[in-house]
């Protein structure tokens, strides 16, 4: 059984798990106060080209949007969101349980844009209803769709005009950098948004996410919030040498290109094979339409999410690689596919 269920299936890279190993008993301040996620921090700095910048080591997705959107809005605002948003769909109500609503607009691709944001602003025109102030987007989106420059700039204007507070989700942010679409570079996103969070859990890391805070008023206080929610680690050493080794040289964006030549390959495979997809997504997530009855043998030997049914005999499933995913599995999954669709 090999597995395309997530990106997050494996360990971590083995450079990173070597990095642990050799520094294991060298001995460090706690709280993210270590040499190490120091370092971490400039090496940041330095691929975003600007220094004033807050970075803040944390150990997860779910973890890190719960409390930077909890910290960044008032008791009474709340967040935008596509419905499909992971904020919406899979953190088991994190973001309401800290007394903020997410109110979710429906889109065909999982990407939010201007017309959606007034909408929702020509809605909640008064005291009556929670006050929309912090827009939520994924890159690449949780169904693989990716921002592009253009995007983000329309964005970034309309919510200067509105005083929103644009905020990115980054847990596949190296799989959407990295895809053949993409015309943003990583320094380009300080610029165009207030705070996002570079994903490490997704790309190599045993844990980790760095979150980067670019609006000055977002910053203060930042690290009591991040105690108080039990996410200041006392060995945050262990975040610090694993963004360190994913950003010392390129093996973050290494290992992001690998996901994203397996998607290919996969992706090459089933258009081959005349099946459809329920969306284009350029990154390491693919939605092919498949026959149920093909679906049910395919999974005898392979792991991945039935995604929805289009049809009473269609489903949508999702395919994800990773940075450690194997060629030959991809070449195989593909071969299968082929067999098993001839056969039927």
């Amino acid at each position: 059984m090999y597995s395309f269920k997530n990106d997050y299936s494996e360990g971590a890279h083995p450079q990173i798990l070597n990095a642990l190993i050799e520094t294991n008993l060298d001995q460090e301040d706690g709280y993210g106060e270590d040499t190490f996620s120091k370092r971490a921090i400039e090496y940041l700095k330095r691929r975003l080209k600007q220094n004033e910048l807050d970075i803040h080591l944390l150990s997860g997705g779910t973890q890190t949007n719960l409390i930077a959107i909890s910290a960044f809005l008032r008791p009474h605002e709340a967040a935008i969101a596509a419905v499909t948003a992971h904020i919406a769909t899979h953190e088991t109500g994190a973001i309401e349980a800290t007394g903020h609503k997410v109110i979710t607009v429906e889109t065909n691709d999982g990407k939010l844009t201007v017309q959606h944001l007034h909408s929702v602003l020509e809605t909640h025109s008064d005291e009556h209803m929670v006050k929309p102030k912090l827009v939520y987007i994924s890159n690449s989106t949780e169904i693989g769709t990716i921002y592009k420059k253009n995007d983000l700039e329309q964005l970034r204007h309309f919510c200067d005009q509105n005083q929103l507070i644009l905020f990115m989700d980054g847990a596949r942010l190296g799989s959407a950098l990295c895809s053949s679409e993409n015309d943003l570079e990583l320094s380009d996103l300080p610029r165009l948004v207030d705070a996002f969070y570079i994903g490490g859990t997704k790309n190599g890391a045993l844990i980790g996410e760095a979150l980067v805070i670019c609006r000055e008023s977002l910053k203060e206080d930042f690290r009591f919030h991040m105690k108080q929610k039990g996410a200041l680690l006392a060995k945050g050493r262990l975040l610090g040498i694993q963004f360190s080794e994913l950003f010392r040289d390129n093996l973050f964006f290494e290992l992001s290109e690998h996901a994203n030549k397996m998607a290919g390959i996969l992706r090459q495979g089933v258009s081959e094979a005349n099946i459809p997809f329920l969306i284009h997504s350029p990154s390491n997530q693919l939605f092919p339409i498949l026959p149920n009855a093909s679906i049910e043998q395919l999974q005898k030997k392979y792991g991945f999410l039935i995604w929805e049914k289009t049809d009473p005999d269609q489903s949508a499933i999702r395919l994800v690689t990773s940075w450690a995913t194997k060629e030959e599995a991809v070449q195989g999954f593909v071969e299968d596919l082929k067999r098993i669709l001839k056969s039927n």
